[in-house]
């Protein structure tokens, strides 16, 4: 397998791919966080996503012990170790691949095709996870703060989210920290959503598809 696209992208933007062994092993220094479906994960270098894909398929293999014999429960799980997992990239090709090959990953674990609402909240949810941008820099490739969705389960079908800034979430340690001026502040101060969404259906998530292929366009 070759681990470089080409040699110039690795001089200009030292674009290299991790081996699938490497990626196996250091998986396994976190397999309980791997093997948790609501556990979260930021690959802030994700490429065409050899880390994200391994840590999804761990993610569905505890679905599928979990819940395997309910075929809603395991829709819905499905898609929450989905949500859980996110990626910045600085090259759009790799964007669009890391998407496209997560949202495989995915399909072929629950059977899923284009028509499926699920497949469609799950390219949704993709576009908003899987970022186009800088991540040392905290900006989006149009020069927008990054800001992630939290995504939670409430049950019964229905899907919580709240957006959060990535440079807050980067420096709330420090302000957290042991002698600090700001050591006082609670948590709750510190993780403050720049925004709170109604819980939503698989169904509404599916239908706003479409208007993150418009933001793209």
């Amino acid at each position: 397998m070759n681990y470089v696209k080409s040699k110039q992208r690795v001089a200009d933007h030292g674009e290299v791919f991790t081996p699938p062994w490497l990626v196996e092993a250091m998986l396994d220094l976190v397999r309980g966080e791997v093997e948790r479906i609501d556990s979260r994960f930021l690959e802030p270098a994700c490429g065409s996503g050899n880390f994200l894909v391994r840590i999804l398929q761990r993610k569905l293999a505890a679905v599928e012990l979990k819940f395997g014999k309910s075929d809603f429960e395991r829709r819905q799980y499905a898609l929450l170790a989905l949500m859980c997992t996110y990626g910045i990239e600085l090259l759009d090709d790799n964007i669009a691949e890391c998407r496209a090959n997560m949202l495989e990953i995915l399909a072929d674990y629950l059977k899923l095709d284009a028509t499926d609402e699920l497949y469609r909240a799950a390219s949704y949810v993709l576009s908003q996870n899987i970022v186009h941008g800088d991540a040392l820099k905290m900006r989006t490739s149009d020069d927008q703060p990054i800001t992630f969705a939290e995504w939670g389960y409430l049950g019964k079908g229905r899907f919580q989210r709240r957006d959060f800034r990535l440079d807050t979430l980067a420096t709330s340690s420090l302000f957290s920290a042991e002698g600090s001026l700001f050591a006082h502040l609670g948590k709750h101060e510190i993780f403050t959503p720049t925004r709170t969404y109604p819980p939503m259906t698989v169904s509404e998530l599916a239908g706003m598809t479409g208007d993150a292929e418009r933001e793209v366009v």
